[in-house]
């Protein structure tokens, strides 16, 4: 599934997209299956630390998706949707294996840690200087992950020293305010983006992303039910058919008050009837190779392509 399909179709300057994280915000393995390991110990988070990265599907660091936006002159624009608690482990994994030289934008979810709490290391991606005199990275955020996040970072906010006040080298950013609505697009690093609010729990909105005109991708990491007018402007039988669909899904069995879990993606991906499908947000109770034998069989009965994402995984895309 990782290299085939319309949607592969590497060429010179192509745009992709690269999955910096698939797993759940605690990440794959659970520290709790290594510090107090069961008996017999649990086989993902076991097996997770044996092999190296680009070998390992069952090493899941926070969810976060990096586009890799080619436009027609051949630039390259790298778009980071949310940077959570694993950022710097993702940069040295994934941005030197994909040879990522720079991040020109990120585009934030919603404000909760597995989102947010990597931004203080975005200054380890931006050009050094003491004074902190270097072109911002912007950020595009709802206004109530805005004050969340001046709550949780102040001095990321651009602020005038006070007198006496010694400068410190921190993380350039320019915030942008998104509205939280479908039916304002917005534009990021050339590539324009619709917001898609999804339920995350009753009492709160988290934001998907429609984006792409040749290829047409929604990115919905945090649902636990999608609102009417957000799943209409995603479904083959609303607005039109997605060629890929990007979707959480937290534990195989059961279900969960703030996110979708197998069961209910599934019933979702049947409703929305993308293209194609790719899973996020998993915790250790998914096995890749095991859960994407699985999805291979759904597959073929529902006719729509599902699989499992996984950490470093690059997907060629024509956007």
């Amino acid at each position: 599934m990782e290299s085939s399909g319309a949607l592969a179709t590497e060429g010179i300057g192509s745009s992709a997209l690269i999955f910096l994280g698939t797993g759940c915000s605690s990440a794959v393995p659970n520290a709790m299956c290594l510090i107090q390991p069961s008996d017999p110990p649990c086989r993902v988070c076991s097996q997770s630390l044996v092999l190296p990265p680009d070998q390992n599907p069952n090493y899941r660091c926070n969810t976060s998706l990096l586009i890799d936006y080619c436009q027609g002159d051949g630039k390259h624009n790298y778009i980071l949707i949310d940077v959570g608690k694993n950022f710097r482990e993702q940069v040295v994994r994934w941005f030197t294996f994909h040879k990522i030289p720079h991040l020109d934008s990120i585009i934030l979810t919603h404000e909760h840690a597995d989102a947010v709490l990597g931004l203080d290391d975005v200054r380890a991606v931006q050009p050094f200087s003491p004074t902190n005199d270097i072109d911002p990275t912007t950020v595009f955020l709802s206004q109530h992950s805005m004050e969340s996040i001046s709550e949780k970072f102040p001095y990321l906010i651009k602020k005038k020293l006070k007198e006496g006040q010694e400068v410190r080298r921190v993380a350039q950013f320019d915030w942008k305010i998104i509205e939280v609505s479908c039916e304002k697009p917005f534009v990021a690093s050339g590539l324009q983006f619709i917001p898609l609010p999804v339920m995350h729990g009753e009492d709160y909105v988290s934001l998907g992303f429609l984006f792409g005109e040749k290829c047409k991708v929604a990115y919905v990491s945090d649902v636990s039910r999608f609102p009417t007018t957000t799943e209409y402007v995603i479904s083959k039988s609303g607005a039109g058919q997605l060629d890929l669909l990007i979707l959480d899904t937290l534990y195989r069995h059961g279900s969960h008050n703030t996110h979708f879990c197998f069961p209910q993606t599934l019933e979702a991906i049947k409703r929305i009837c993308p293209k194609r499908a790719l899973l996020i947000g998993m915790t250790h109770e998914f096995d890749h190779h095991k859960d994407n034998e699985f999805l291979s069989e759904w597959s073929r009965r529902e006719g729509i392509p599902v699989q499992l994402a996984r950490d470093g995984l690059r997907l060629p895309v024509d956007l």
